[in-house]
């Protein structure tokens, strides 16, 4: 058995040496004059090493502690070192139990099903809004009333939608939590009927009557607005894409002699392709476009940094220049032609919702989404522009 004097007083020597305790407790010593206790045991048969640490960071009585810890271990049927593994496993887990950590791990494994700007999207409010007040909790710790409360700051500033998405974003993160054994219940699903309703409503449209006046604002520009945001805003009533897909276009989508814009999948909202027939006005615009590109590729290049392509506020800015704020927008311009074309020039609604892009609304018209009705659509592009035409003439003529 081994004195406290002994475990002092040992020395290194040329070669690795052990000195024995009791019951498979050793010192072993190396010849850099490191002391490490080790416990040798059988398990199923087997010899066992364990570490217990390094003399004098663990005294001989806690070595021994240690020792009479594994053979109750063993006792029980459990191998010790096994043991120890899982407890470091624990330990290791438990140290990343944090929501934030939890948080940005979930976002790590979700952002590749993501389009890029949506997964920056989630991860802005996520910093913004959500981590600077629950982020240091443990989760599992994290209780329904520190949610809410986390919740309401965001509906003080009037963002109920966002309170919303939030809330939305942390059940998910709770129940990535649970599945990966480091939460037992999602608290958001606590938060149903407790935040602030919000009364739904629609993006900002004017009515088709009030378009001819719009647009003889727009040809005056007496808001002094660039060319390029000029052609960017008529492009966008003559197709009426979405902002984002106006802004992100490049010549490489455009097929002139078929008169077809292919916008890709991953630019889509709903991640599928879309083809936008292009009118003969469209096609002009394309072309005044191009005769001043000078940088890149994009169509509507950023008037400041020409390398990079229009910001999506360009278009909102424009709108309020010409005295339209609060009463439109750049997605304005999609409810509006749908009532108008429907309304005016008599089109199906299947024809009209197959342009505007949007998801099927149930299994029916899923099943019938590839009728894409593209011939017909073309007609209809063609005879919008022509309308859209006749409404800037008798802005004109209003305006006189």
């Amino acid at each position: 058995m081994l004195t406290a004097k002994e475990v002092q007083n040992a020395k290194p020597a040329p070669k690795l040496y052990r000195m024995f305790d009791t019951n498979g407790l050793y010192l072993e010593v190396n010849p850099a004059g490191g002391r490490y206790w080790r416990y040798k045991y059988k398990f199923m048969g087997k010899e066992r090493r364990l570490a217990f640490g390094v003399f004098p960071e663990v005294s001989l009585s806690e070595a021994r502690e240690k020792r009479d810890q594994a053979r109750k271990t063993l006792v029980g049927g459990v191998d010790p070192s096994e043991q120890k593994k899982a407890t470091k496993l624990a330990a290791m887990v438990n140290a990343a139990t944090t929501f934030e950590l939890v948080g940005r791990e979930w976002y790590a494994n979700q952002k590749e099903a993501w389009a890029e700007k949506h997964g920056a999207n989630i991860l802005r409010r996520l910093e913004a809004d959500v981590f600077s007040e629950i982020g240091s909790r443990p989760i599992k710790d994290i209780t329904p009333l520190e949610l809410l409360a986390m919740a309401r700051k965001i509906e003080k500033r009037g963002a109920l939608e966002l309170a919303r998405r939030a809330t939305q974003t942390c059940g998910q993160i709770f129940r990535y939590a649970i599945v990966t054994g480091r939460a037992e219940n999602d608290p958001s699903s606590a938060l149903k009927g407790a935040l602030k309703p919000m009364r739904k409503g629609h993006f900002a449209a004017f009515e088709i009557e009030e378009l001819p006046m719009f647009l003889c604002g727009l040809n005056l520009n007496q808001a002094r607005l660039f060319p390029a945001t000029i052609n960017a805003v008529k492009f966008l009533m003559l197709t009426f894409v979405r902002t984002s897909e106006l802004v992100g276009a490049t010549w490489g989508e455009f097929n002139f002699e078929e008169a077809e814009w292919s916008i890709p999948a991953e630019r889509m909202k709903m991640r599928r392709a879309h083809i936008v027939p292009l009118s003969k006005q469209s096609l002009e615009i394309l072309k005044a476009q191009k005769e001043t590109s000078v940088y890149g590729n994009w169509v509507f290049p950023n008037q400041v940094t020409p390398r990079k392509h229009m910001s999506n506020c360009t278009i909102l800015g424009a709108i309020k220049r010409l005295g339209y704020k609060g009463q439109m927008t750049g997605h304005g311009f999609r409810a509006l032609a749908m009532s108008s074309i429907k309304e005016k020039l008599g089109y199906r609604h299947e024809v009209v919702d197959r342009q505007l892009a949007h998801a099927p609304r149930n299994r029916v018209d899923a099943a019938y989404d590839r009728a894409k009705f593209l011939p017909d659509r073309r007609i209809m592009m063609q005879e919008w522009a022509d309308y859209l035409d006749k409404l800037a003439e008798k802005g004109k003529v209003i305006d006189i």
